[in-house]
């Protein structure tokens, strides 16, 4: 995962889940649907999706609020002040924060936005060529810890749903709030018209072995309809494109009255190329194929 430039391993993160399956260890395999490969083992199929949470993702960055009034460095109150507002350029160690609600565009030029995610490194850059984009590792506390504490970073992107699921969440104020939060961070959840998800995202993925007929039908009564016809448009739209979790294209669908309808963006040949459209639902694995014939 350390090595600079490479994708990461099909099924990095759920080999060895698959593995109970096919030798009989264990019924059903739980993951996060966006780190399921498209191709699976012979022998084993994607059964249910229950209902998708929040598909979005977040800003996460430091309050200036609070560095001003915690004056949380060694310097006194006054020097920090001072800092926090004046002469700061990218790579000090000096903590500076933003208001409230603040968004990709009000970030200032030069910013430093810490992700891991191709996907989001080419969105952001997209929306903002003048943003530096640097990588981070650890999980969710960990990537918060370190934007609360460095200097050389101003914010991270995260999916809301993984936040959610930790009982976190983001306050009217934009505060984020929960156990192990670091103090004095706040939040915006980006409207997917700014940052859309990959494939997957906000969703869970229940396998099972492909002839357990028995285990079938307890997954038909933990399925939601509409989820997985949304995830099977975006999942045949990644397989098509001959992607990972890590590739530089995302998607999402919804179901609108009768029809299933996308967007899709792709990075993987330069400049984003975008494509959206719209069918009945019945129609979702076909739906997602026709828009990565446009991307490819």
């Amino acid at each position: 995962m350390a090595k600079k430039g490479e994708s990461l391993p099909k099924g990095l993160f759920t080999k060895e889940l698959e593995v109970a399956l096919l030798k009989g260890w264990a019924d059903l395999a739980v993951h996060s649907l966006k780190d399921l490969p498209t191709d699976l083992p012979a022998g084993l199929k994607l059964a249910a999706t229950p209902k998708r949470a929040d598909v979005r993702d977040v800003l996460i960055y430091r309050s200036a609020e609070y560095l001003t009034q915690n004056a949380l460095s060694r310097r006194s109150r006054a020097e920090t002040e001072t800092r926090i507002t004046n002469d700061w350029s990218p790579g000090q160690d000096a903590l500076r924060g933003f208001k409230q609600h603040t968004t990709l565009k009000d970030l200032p030029s030069r910013a430093t936005i810490a992700t891991s995610s191709t996907r989001r490194k080419a969105q952001l850059l997209a929306a903002r060529p003048d943003l530096n984009v640097v990588e981070i590792r650890g999980n969710i506390t960990t990537r918060m810890q370190k934007v609360a504490e460095r200097g050389e970073l101003d914010a991270t992107v995260l999916a809301l749903a993984g936040l959610t699921r930790l009982n976190f969440r983001v306050t009217p104020e934009s505060k984020l709030v929960g156990d192990a939060v670091p103090d004095g961070l706040l939040a915006t959840v980006l409207d997917v018209d700014v940052m859309l998800p990959c494939v997957g995202q906000g969703a869970i993925g229940i396998e099972i072995r492909a002839e357990d007929e028995r285990i079938a039908k307890i997954c038909e009564r933990l399925n939601h309809f509409n989820t997985f016809q949304c995830v099977s448009a975006e999942r045949a739209f990644l397989h098509a494109m001959g992607g990972g979790c890590q590739s530089p294209v995302a998607a999402y669908a919804e179901i609108i009255g009768d029809k299933i309808q996308m967007r899709a963006v792709s990075f993987r040949n330069g400049p984003a190329g975008r494509a959206e459209g719209k069918k009945p639902i019945a129609e979702a694995v076909a739906l997602g194929e026709e828009l990565a014939s446009q991307l490819k």
